[in-house]
């Protein structure tokens, strides 16, 4: 009978030990101030190494190709990786690279070019890192221009790409196409499928950039994005993974977490507590009950179908390993500590995370082997580490750094591993490793840096919207990581002048002194009223003692109100006479302007004359110019210049495209005068009004003129020019009236007297 005995005391030992081992798992080894500081150093130089590739070997091309050490264009040809990883620059410290390349972007970037792009992509990466820089500006010591942050050369970039992407918005549901010509506007047969991420990955940088520009519409096209999504969501809460933008209706019914669909939900919880949406947070909330109902399975989340909840595909992608990142923001930090177990363990299986893993088979999906540097598992233990300061999340990071540095680096960068199972490279480096991947590494190692100040400093700057403080912590990161300073956002929002009205209000008419019981409400005066009334009060006891009685007194101020009226009297006369003295002047400078004037054109009346006939036959072609009134063309999408040399008897045009749709502008009909030797005619666009045929018409005959080529009114012929005239029609129209839930992003209330200092807060000193 004593053996069964042992073996039992035997299992219960195993049990225990194995229990401990997988608690210890957790715990993670103790690290040094000294040993996370290597770390941090270790990653700085892996960013380096592969900044520096880039610089010598690919740029300007828009990605790094590290087996052969070239580079290739990706996206859009417009330099990605320049763009994309300047913001880790000045996360990592190195302000004069960042100075450096800040001037070369401002100076060299032009994306007036004819090329297709990704909607999606030049958003996350262009546009987003653009805008993070920008606001970088004060930070890594770099010359501001008056007005910053709500101007400057790199938001005026960010500007021009995001108007280049704006027509990919102008559809009936809202939701935009997945690719842009950023000279010509969409391509013409371009598909009308894009994947959920496609449209609802905007707001955080088009609600940013409207907020730093004043032009409301980005931000509006990315909400009117949002909540088409959100209003074809299937009867059980669930979207799919693409969906036809003209119709709104799904072509792939698979619902995940994962690639396709990621990013949507991640701006829903980003952006509704950056911008202070409720509803956003509200929707992401529906959407996560049914992810817990559906398709979430022993911490691993799959795939189901959308209408019927179903699992389609028990598969870990790559792509869902930011999800613990987003749980840590919601402050569910239990549920992301085991998701993110889960995830790791696939990645010491590998030594990387597959694309795509078997769930039930524990293996990598064939076909999807590949391990392009992604960030997403960093990503979430940077955040997770910041809120729990878990150790066991530092050796997940450590386990990163050196996979990364054994397996992937090369003689100019660290390349893509295109089998995860025998870690075989592919020549290719994203932009996306310098721009995340090795950002959120250094994170993880640097908890001094200012990405994670918690607000107890700040710069207070000065604004057009008065004082502001900045750099004070809340930074968010976007999907590609790009940090951006809420504070800065906020202080050239029109929110900051509607709260700086409405805290001047309470300070001018707040019974302060009522309110803490200090003095009886019927009695007291406040803020500044009281001050004022206090020392019209002394000024009046003081005069009055000098004159002595009452009548003296109010005689006195008589005397004083006739004194003060002879004196402005006096003051209207003399700048009557100043006023006539300057007209009389400068009508004596206009006659000896005119006559001047006509002595030159006699001159050149003389030497025109001499001129032989293919001059006249420009004077017939630019009396025809003249008769075409701006009124008649001025619904176009490019600003004209036409330049007339009479000298050299040439004709020459000029196109520009026009940045500001938001301002609607025409030129009156002017005279010309066939004797100036320059003549210059500019067409600006109107805003809102549509194109009618007449106007085409007319415009087609200028362009015809000009080019010497016959160009058809066939409006097909015209769609080359890129087009949002109807788009802000259709925006003026679109309020984002924010739906809102009392219960959702409320703080606890505090005592009044305990939310306001009386040391000089709400009083100013006489």
């Amino acid at each position: 009978m004593a053996a069964p005995v042992k073996r039992q005391y035997v299992a219960v030992i195993i049990v225990f030990v194995a229990l401990f081992e997988l608690a210890g798992s957790h715990l993670g080894k103790a690290y040094s101030k000294d040993d996370i500081l290597k770390y941090r150093g270790k990653v700085e130089k892996m960013f380096h190494h592969a900044y520096d590739g880039y610089i010598k070997y690919a740029y300007p091309y828009d990605e790094l190709r590290p087996l052969t050490c070239d580079g290739h264009d990706t996206w859009g040809s417009y330099s990605l990786t320049l763009i994309d990883a300047l913001d880790t620059l000045a996360i990592m410290g190195n302000y004069t690279e960042f100075q450096r390349v800040a001037k070369l972007v401002s100076n060299m970037i032009n994306f007036d070019i004819d090329i297709n792009a990704s909607v999606f992509e030049t958003n996350i990466r262009i546009l987003g890192g653009l805008l993070s820089a920008h606001l970088l500006y004060k930070k890594t010591g770099m010359e501001l221009e008056p007005g910053w942050p709500c101007s400057g050369p790199l938001l005026r970039l960010a500007e021009d790409v995001a108007r280049r992407i704006l027509p990919a918005f102008d559809t009936q549901t809202g939701m935009p196409y997945g690719t842009v010509n950023l000279r010509h506007g969409v391509p013409k047969g371009e598909t009308t499928v894009t994947c959920t991420a496609g449209v609802g990955t905007f707001l955080i940088e088009f609600g940013t950039l409207s907020r730093l520009t004043g032009d409301p519409v980005f931000e509006k096209v990315a909400m009117r994005a949002l909540r088409a999504l959100w209003n074809v969501r299937s009867p059980i809460g669930m979207v799919g993974n693409h969906v036809d933008v003209k119709t709104g209706k799904w072509t792939a019914l698979d619902f995940g977490i994962g690639g396709g669909i990621d990013s949507y939900f991640e701006y829903l919880v980003k952006g509704g507590i950056m911008f202070n949406i409720p509803e956003l947070l509200d929707n992401f909330h529906e959407y996560h009950a049914a992810v817990k109902k559906y398709i979430k399975r022993d911490d691993w989340y799959m795939w189901a179908n959308m209408n019927k909840g179903g699992i389609t595909l028990p598969m870990f992608t790559s792509l869902d390993a930011y999800w613990p990142g987003i749980l840590s923001m919601l402050g569910d930090n239990d549920q992301a500590m085991k998701t993110l177990h889960n995830f790791h363990q696939v990645w010491k299986q590998y030594g990387f995370t597959p694309e795509y893993y078997n769930i039930p088979k524990n293996e990598a999906h064939k076909g999807r082997e590949g391990y392009p540097l992604r960030p997403e598992l960093i990503e979430s233990v940077m955040y997770l580490y910041r809120a729990t300061k878990d150790p066991f999340l530092l050796d997940i990071g450590v386990d990163i750094i050196e996979a990364i540095e054994q397996s992937t680096k090369t003689k100019c960068g660290y390349a893509t591993v295109k089998d995860v199972n025998n870690h075989l490279l592919e020549n290719r480096m994203e932009s996306f490793f310098l721009a995340e991947t090795t950002k959120y590494l250094y994170l993880l190692f640097d908890p001094d840096n200012f990405i994670h100040n918690n607000g107890s400093s700040g710069t207070v700057i000065q604004t057009p919207n008065g004082e502001c403080v900045i750099d004070a912590g809340g930074y968010f990161f976007t999907t590609e990581a790009h940090p951006i300073d809420s504070a800065a956002v906020y202080c050239c929002s029109a929110a900051k002048k509607e709260d700086d009205a409405i805290l001047q209000g309470m300070h001018d008419n707040l019974d302060l002194l009522s309110l803490l019981d200090i003095l009886d409400s019927t009695e007291t005066i406040i803020g500044e009223k009281l001050i004022l009334k206090q020392k019209k009060e002394e000024k009046s006891q003081k005069l009055k003692g000098e004159t002595g009685t009452n009548d003296e007194f109010e005689k006195l101020v008589e005397n004083n109100e006739n004194l003060d009226e002879k004196k402005n009297i006096e003051k209207e006369k003399t700048k009557d006479v100043k006023d006539e003295n300057i007209y009389m002047k400068n009508e004596n400078e206009k006659k000896e302007n005119v006559e001047e004037r006509n002595i030159k054109e006699e001159n050149v009346s003389k030497n025109n004359n001499n001129m032989d006939v293919k001059k006249d036959n420009l004077d017939n072609k630019e009396e025809s110019l003249d008769s075409v009134t701006s009124d008649n063309i001025s619904k176009t999408n490019s600003s004209i210049k036409v330049n007339i040399d009479l000298k050299n008897s040439e004709l020459t045009t000029s196109e520009k495209l026009e940045s500001k749709h938001s301002q609607s502008e025409s030129t009156d009909n002017q005279s010309k005068n066939s004797n100036t030797a320059i003549k210059e005619l500019t067409i600006l666009p109107k805003q809102v009004k549509q194109t009618s045929q007449t106007n085409l018409n007319s415009l087609v005959q200028l362009l015809s003129l000009l080019s010497g080529k016959e160009i058809t009114a066939d409006k097909k012929d015209a769609e080359w020019v890129p087009d949002v005239n109807h788009l802000y029609q259709v925006m003026q129209m679109y309020s984002n009236v924010y739906k809102v839930k009392p219960e959702l992003m409320m703080c606890k209330a505090q005592p009044f007297h305990m939310r306001w200092s009386v040391n000089g807060e709400m009083f100013e000193e006489e």
